[in-house]
């Protein structure tokens, strides 16, 4: 049997296992877009509709040509739902949560170990 015929498919093959870890750092150090690399995206808000859907906002774009896109989110794929200018944002805190919420976080606080029920 001829040694070359042995040894240059497994130089080949050596050859290809040597460059994926090449290609992978490389991939990682390179920014592929705007989008990728994070710049001009920004998440706005997420709301989940089920444990595997949602409904997000999010903006791109910088300056004049930012826009707002709501999209559908599943495990099927992503659907565009609707599209707008930027809108002006209101801070969140504690006292916004809706009912449902700050109920669930007045039960947690009476019902905690160390508090006594005064009914």
């Amino acid at each position: 049997m001829n040694s070359g015929a042995f040894f240059g498919p497994l130089a080949a093959f050596l050859l290809i296992l040597a460059l994926i870890p090449a290609a992978l750092w490389l991939l990682k150090r390179t920014p592929m877009g705007g989008a990728a690399s994070g710049q001009g995206l920004r998440l706005v808000g997420a709301l989940a509709l089920a444990p595997n859907q949602r409904i997000v906002t999010i903006e791109v774009g910088s300056g004049d040509d930012r826009r707002w896109l709501v999209l559908g989110v599943t495990p099927a794929g992503i659907s565009s739902l609707h599209s707008l200018p930027p809108q002006a944002e209101t801070p969140t805190s504690g006292a916004t949560l809706p009912l449902f919420a700050q109920l669930l976080q007045r039960h947690k606080r009476d019902s905690s170990p160390g508090s006594v029920d005064a009914r």
